[in-house]
């Protein structure tokens, strides 16, 4: 999944949805990463889905769609291939315009400078700044994309043109999507579920941890 899919999937606290976006920035024990808890939460859910997403049999099928010669990038592909298709289907996953999620989710992200890791700092003011999230609905726009991934890529490789696989074979690709989409959907909120029962443990532990010691009970 690429950028606008684990930004609709992850939670909406502002925290936990920049680090739904990091996960594609930051290495390391997500314990160990020096950032809020909210935004490491984030990031745990960020790789939970990438995990639950290369297992899945819908999406080895869309790997298997494309051809020999580009098959080692075709976990590469198919990430912009479904943001394409989510951002060309999005009412029937989300009752909010596409438009409307964009923009709210550019500010929320903008609004968390002081706290975004200088490497990704330049790619998401310049996602901001050029709406990069909605413009995956165009197909001219997925072609750039890319391309503009393929020159940021070290070696010589075959991305250039590639967006003309998912043109070549819509109707799979987009079935594949349809059909894997309400799945990762329904894992994507478990998961999240999860993490935020833990959180309140903990809080409620933290409470009664550091609760004043008195003759009177908490709870009189």
């Amino acid at each position: 999944m690429n950028f606008l899919a684990h930004l609709f999937l992850g939670p909406k606290e502002p925290e936990q949805a920049l680090g739904s976006l990091l996960g594609d920035f930051v290495r390391g024990p997500v314990e160990r990463l020096d950032l809020p808890q909210g935004v490491r939460d984030g990031i745990w859910l960020h790789r939970r889905i990438d995990v639950f997403t290369d297992a899945h049999p819908l999406v080895r099928r869309s790997r298997e769609r494309v051809s020999p010669e580009r098959r080692r990038y075709a976990g590469i592909m198919i990430d912009m291939f479904y943001d394409h298709l989510l951002a060309r289907h999005w009412q029937s996953f989300s009752d909010q315009p596409l438009e409307q999620f964009t923009q709210d989710i550019y500010a929320v992200l903008l609004d968390q400078q002081s706290i975004i890791p200088e490497q990704a700092w330049p790619t998401i003011s310049r996602m901001a700044k050029n709406d990069w999230l909605s413009s995956y609905a165009r197909l001219h726009n997925l072609h750039r994309a890319l391309d503009n991934i393929s020159l940021r890529l070290k070696r010589a490789n075959p991305l250039p043109g590639s967006a003309q696989e998912l043109e070549q074979d819509y109707p799979g690709f987009e079935a594949d999507f349809m059909a894997y989409m309400p799945q990762v959907m329904a894992y994507a909120t478990d998961q999240a579920a999860d993490f935020n029962r833990s959180t309140a443990v903990s809080v409620v532990s933290s409470d009664a941890t550091s609760a004043p010691e008195s003759g009177v009970s908490p709870k009189a």
